[in-house]
């Protein structure tokens, strides 16, 4: 038979197998005609011809599938995540899909979508997909900053390969070096117009390694987590000694480090099975199932640091200046120095009350006069 309808004789040589995705469903049976069912309409005992007059009577149906097919790995996290993308149902999802936040289209629903573009977001990942021109179900994937939504392709830096999303993301708009993939500080500007499915998800692995994997992991209810003992004792060398981090400083550091503004991932690791932490773990996208090497160099100074003694000192501070230390604390944790300007002289964490602070309470050593008690 001529495949005049796009996709036509693979759904045919599908059928020996079963074919059921999106509302269609086609099986071959022994005499050799088919039963097609769609979401409208059951038909059995359909002649070959019959079944292609009926095919080409749902045209979005048979190219859905044609797409899906041509994609391939089935069960697979690249799979899931590109209908995700467009908001498709999961088709091997074990647990609930708390990532679809609203119901899922049908594929008449999503074509017509897909004319306009839908829109997700990953972390600070634009995703728009859309269908490419011609009818035969092709997708269509632009991915940018979403600080950058509104800004015409032009005013943006175009890129072609996948490979690119390494080099952007390894620096942040200032040009500092970006250590944590997921920390929120991915620099804009950029624009890949035209990517395909596979080229899409190579391109969001580059900018958020292994956030696709653990999502797809979660989601089947799969997802490995090693928590914080686990991890801690399992390390060696230099860093052997991050298992002797106090409890409650786990619980310091996670508040230091994993929490949203400071990365995108939402904890799942606790300090060990059934000893949870304090601190939230975030409302991130994507789980983060174990401490990163990020969160391990830290502990293991702080491990350090926490090894030390603790002493009384005393030094003569004003009731002004005991507040403007915790507000320049504060100021830096929360990264707004930037945000102080120099005329602001009421912030306590302003670049001239500091350096006046300085001036003040330093000795000529360059450290803060303090006595320390016996």
């Amino acid at each position: 038979m001529a495949d005049s309808l796009p996709g036509l004789d693979a759904l045919l040589a599908a059928a020996d197998e079963g074919v059921a995705l999106d509302g269609l469903a086609l099986e071959r049976a022994d005499d050799e005609t088919y039963t097609l069912e769609t979401p409208d309409t059951r038909e059995t005992g359909l002649e070959e011809g019959e079944l292609e007059d009926a095919l080409e009577s749902i045209p979005a149906l048979v190219s859905n599938w044609r797409y899906w097919d041509t994609i391939g790995g089935k069960g697979t996290a690249r799979r899931a995540f590109l209908r995700w993308c467009e908001r498709a149902p999961p088709t091997d999802a074990t647990t609930e899909d708390r990532t679809l936040e609203d119901a899922p289209f049908d594929v008449s629903s999503r074509y017509d979508a897909l004319e306009d573009g839908i829109v997700r977001e990953w972390g600070q990942l634009r995703i728009t997909v859309e269908l490419v021109d011609g009818g035969e179900g092709e997708r269509r994937y632009e991915l940018r900053h979403v600080d950058d939504a509104d800004r015409a392709r032009e005013e943006l830096e175009r890129r072609e390969d996948p490979r690119d999303a390494r080099e952007l993301s390894t620096y942040d708009g200032d040009g500092r070096y970006r250590p944590l993939k997921t920390a929120p500080t991915l620099r804009s500007g950029w624009v890949f117009p035209e990517l395909s499915g596979r080229a899409l998800v190579e391109a969001v692995d580059f900018f958020y390694p292994a956030t696709i994997a653990n999502w797809h992991r979660e989601r089947r209810g799969e997802l490995d987590v090693d928590h914080w003992l686990e991890t801690a004792e399992r390390q060696t060398g230099i860093y052997d000694v991050i298992d002797e981090l106090p409890r409650e400083a786990v619980d310091w550091m996670a508040e230091a480090c994993c929490v949203d503004s400071q990365c995108l991932r939402r904890r799942e690791w606790e300090h060990e099975e059934g000893d949870e932490l304090e601190p939230e773990g975030g409302d991130g996208p994507f789980p983060c199932r174990e401490p990163c090497s990020l969160v391990v160099a830290a502990a293991r100074k702080w491990a350090i640091l926490e090894s030390e003694d603790e002493r009384t000192y005393e030094l003569e501070l004003t009731t002004s200046e005991l507040n403007q230390l915790a507000e320049l604390i504060d100021a830096v944790a929360d990264g707004r120095i930037d945000e102080i300007r120099e005329a602001d002289v009421n912030d306590g964490a302003n670049r001239y009350r500091a350096r006046y602070l300085r001036a003040k309470r330093f000795d000529e050593d360059g450290g803060l006069e303090a006595t320390k008690r016996e």
